[in-house]
């Protein structure tokens, strides 16, 4: 008789053949790696929206004559959409499973960027753009879910944070499509053929989703073991097969459905210091990343020569070509930072990188206040951003991420993660629409020190509410 074991189990447990052959290691099958694929969809799908709304929206503000007020808004959309999305619409894979979420986010997404393109006015932009943010939002702990949860314990850092690589990779296409889509469409209606792009791969990936298996682990907290072994076997089909059969280690029936599903309350009671070591070192990271972006004209006008002064189409056109170029090499470092990242998380630990990572945000801040103190130092303020950029992207950026995925039980993972990139968007937020105000009425330099500051912050808040989980068993954590 085949001994009982979890779902967690049978995902790490190591093949041994039928002529008695053990293999060298845990094998990927077609459906891990078909889950991990789309699973990154959203992500790069996020990164092309987000900067592209950078190179988009000069445009859109000369077509609807916007006010800086206005400007604000439509910067912020996506993101104040993400931070619905990520605990309105993430929170539902709890309930309706992870699947179900990871379909329909996609659906939403699509038709969100339809309405976008073919928006006439501008609060139809802004709704449109929302409505995406909404749909990335649930992509946040959806996609994680479906990754982390289908894979062996061993891979998870780096197949989790080589999916979150692809927000780098569809910041630099995006950027890409931008550039090229204004360079033969040089005119203020181009924006709507930059975001057009996306529509058809938007379509094939949700076509592509509705195979999927859906996650054991949910279906097993849920106690439909039937099903969860019917996905397990499907998940982990091989040739040859292995394993043979799946008999799922079956909980106390006397568990009651409520038991089963955990609440909001349970996050600020049972699983409080989870909660606040995935939520506040991800807001303080969100709060310098995304304010960061605000001195990104002052790295521009310096050292690409850009239109100062912006009066016709043409010039807004010359300048969002220039920042094009330069927004993509900058984003280069973002990508590289995410890829030292995938091949450290699981050496040296989430909790380690992430204190690094803050630290060298700070190091990078006050390199870059110190270049622009010394009469705008070009060469130290670059430096500055740059180490800022890597060490922000191998620390918190992506292991704020990886965190929030991980170190919630089953029941609670999904509202877990949501919950935690929501408080993330809020500093997100906080950064587009109050960082202008706070340079004009404290200064750069004073505002840079502060963001130093909280990189600090977000480091020894890192390490009093530490929790590692580079390598455990998902089953196990939150159980202790």
């Amino acid at each position: 008789m085949e001994k009982l074991q979890t779902a967690q189990n049978y995902i790490d447990e190591t093949p041994i053949w039928s002529d008695g052959t053990i293999a060298p290691k845990v094998p990927m099958t077609k459906m891990q790696w078909k889950i991990w694929f789309l699973a990154t969809a959203g992500k790069f799908f996020e990164g092309m929206v987000v900067f592209m709304t950078g190179i988009a929206m000069p445009l859109i503000s000369l077509q609807y004559s916007t006010t800086s007020f206005e400007n604000g808004i439509l910067g912020a959309s996506s993101l104040a959409g993400i931070l619905v999305g990520a605990t309105a619409l993430g929170g539902l894979a709890d309930r309706y499973g992870r699947k179900k979420m990871f379909i329909a986010e996609m659906v939403i997404f699509v038709i969100c960027i339809i309405a976008l393109t073919f928006s006439f006015n501008f609060w139809l932009v802004v709704i449109a753009l929302f409505g995406a943010g909404i749909a990335l939002g649930c992509d946040y702990p959806t996609a994680h879910l479906m990754i982390s949860e289908s894979i062996p314990s061993r891979n998870r850092g780096k197949l989790v944070l080589g999916a979150f690589a692809f927000q780098a990779v569809g910041a630099i296409f995006g950027t890409g499509i931008g550039y090229l889509v204004l360079y033969y469409e040089p005119n203020i209606d181009a924006w709507r053929d930059m975001y057009a792009v996306i529509i058809i791969p938007a379509i094939l990936v949700i076509i592509a989703r509705l195979s999927v298996t859906e996650s054991p682990h949910w279906l097993v907290a849920s106690q439909r073991y039937i099903e969860a072994e019917k996905e397990l076997s499907v998940l982990l089909k091989r040739v040859p097969m292995y394993p043979k059969v799946i008999n799922l280690r079956k909980k106390d029936k006397s568990h009651t459905q409520k038991e089963v599903k955990g609440t909001y309350k349970d996050l600020f009671t049972k699983h409080r210091k989870a909660t606040i070591f995935a939520s506040v070192p991800w807001f303080i990271q969100d709060l310098a990343t995304y304010g960061i972006g605000i001195f990104t004209p002052l790295i521009l006008t310096a050292t690409i020569g850009a239109k100062i002064s912006v009066q016709t189409a043409t010039d807004v056109i010359h300048n969002d070509l220039l920042a094009a170029k330069s927004t993509a090499f900058i984003e280069i470092f973002f990508l590289v930072g995410i890829i030292f990242a995938i091949f450290l998380s699981d050496k040296l630990g989430r909790v380690k990188l992430q204190i690094l990572g803050f630290i060298g945000c700070a190091i990078g801040l006050v390199i870059a206040t110190i270049g622009n103190m010394l009469d705008q130092n070009i060469t130290l303020i670059f430096i500055g951003f740059i180490l800022f950029q890597f060490m922000t992207n191998l620390g918190p950026n992506s292991q704020t991420y990886l965190i929030a995925g991980e170190v919630f039980p089953t029941k609670v993972r999904g509202i877990g993660a949501g919950t935690a990139a929501s408080i993330a968007k809020i500093g997100a937020v906080i950064a587009v629409v109050l960082f202008p105000v706070l340079m004009n009425t404290i200064g750069t330099n004073a505002l840079l020190f502060i963001l130093a500051g909280t990189s600090i912050l977000g480091a020894w808040i890192t390490h009093k509410y530490k929790i590692e989980t580079a390598g455990k068993n998902l089953e196990n954590i939150g159980l202790d």
